[in-house]
């Protein structure tokens, strides 16, 4: 007796590296914000302990999205990586300057670099684990 045919074709595939990076560290963003908010409500963590979890979140989200570009990738998973770190830090800034009107400083300018140097690292990581 024969097993019929699977279709395959209507299953949902990302193929872009770079919106798929995007979409990992904007949910685990998100995610991040939505726990540490619960945190601060029903803990006893202090709001004066809010930076060290902004960056936190923001560093493991920029190396998981450039791990997850890196791996869909397969190839120059650094360029992959630090461009999905890019793209993230220019929404963040475009954010930044259109909603509450800030003016250039010197801070973005770093988080740029950061975001493309965590996002680039884990580009190597992820272009290194896909087979």
């Amino acid at each position: 007796m024969k097993t019929p045919m699977v279709d395959h074709s209507s299953k949902f595939r990302l193929r872009s590296p770079l919106l798929a990076g995007l979409l990992l560290i904007w949910t685990v963003v998100i995610a991040g914000s939505v726990l540490v908010t619960f945190l601060l409500r029903w803990t006893s963590v202090q709001e004066s302990s809010l930076p060290l979890f902004t960056y936190g979140i923001n560093g493991f989200a920029l190396i998981g999205g450039g791990w997850l570009a890196g791996r869909k990738s397969k190839r120059k998973g650094w360029l992959y990586g630090g461009m999905t770190g890019l793209m993230y830090a220019l929404i963040v800034w475009m954010i930044a300057f259109l909603a509450f009107d800030t003016a250039m400083r010197l801070q973005p300018l770093l988080f740029t670099g950061a975001a493309f140097g965590l996002s680039a690292l884990g580009g190597m990581l992820g272009v290194n684990s896909s087979r």
